[in-house]
């Protein structure tokens, strides 16, 4: 998977590579999807979510640019992998999520995995999470038509911002970046993802 769907694609940044080559990807889908787990493509998952492909994972894993000490707040928590692979590549994760299900199930495989510095919590996810913030970096998991106000806000001077915009059929990857001159965003590759549900996000 790292070599075929990752380094071929321009995935280079070497923390990236590593995290996805140590994170068990097959433990965050379903038993049926097992055999697929490695592919390059989405899977279903639950409450009908989907876990990203893996490159679509390492290229926005590889945006955040992160070093190793980094605070991250994740927004849509879903299967799980994305704050898998983060963990392995920051202090600690916050992830939200608004889906029970979903929660449950990723809080599971993180004991299993027993990836400690993973932090989650049920709740609207464009809201962020203000009490543990400000935050080193943000990923927002799912598209949505703007970026939500409440994440800026607590993303910290020289932060950087991951996040799919756009119309619910395709959205284009975004990243904001913040410092003391104000908030610069590049525009970046075309993706589809589910929708961003939540008072920043589209309606349920």
């Amino acid at each position: 998977m790292v070599q075929e769907q990752l380094v071929s694609r321009g995935i280079t940044d070497a923390p990236t590579l590593q995290a996805m080559s140590e994170v068990p990807r097959h433990l965050f889908v379903e038993d049926a999807m097992r055999a697929r787990a490695y592919g390059d493509y989405p899977l279903p998952i639950s409450a009908g979510q989907t876990i990203s492909q893996p490159y679509i994972v390492a290229l926005m894993t590889q945006m955040l640019g992160l070093s190793g000490t980094e605070k991250v707040l994740e927004v849509g928590t879903g299967s799980g992998y994305q704050a898998a692979v983060l963990s392995r590549m920051c202090a600690r994760v916050y992830t939200v999520e608004r889906i029970n299900q979903l929660l449950a199930s990723s809080r599971k495989v993180f004991d299993i995995l027993r990836y400690y510095n993973i932090i989650a919590k049920l709740d609207d996810g464009t809201m962020g999470w203000p009490e543990n913030g400000p935050y080193d970096a943000i990923i927002i998991t799912a598209g949505g038509p703007e970026i939500p106000s409440p994440l800026v806000d607590q993303l910290a001077d020289s932060g950087r911002m991951v996040i799919p915009v756009g119309n619910q059929e395709v959205q284009e990857l975004q990243l904001l970046t913040k410092n003391e001159d104000g908030i610069k965003i590049e525009r970046r590759d075309k993706v589809r993802f589910v929708d961003l549900i939540g008072k920043y996000g589209w309606s349920d």
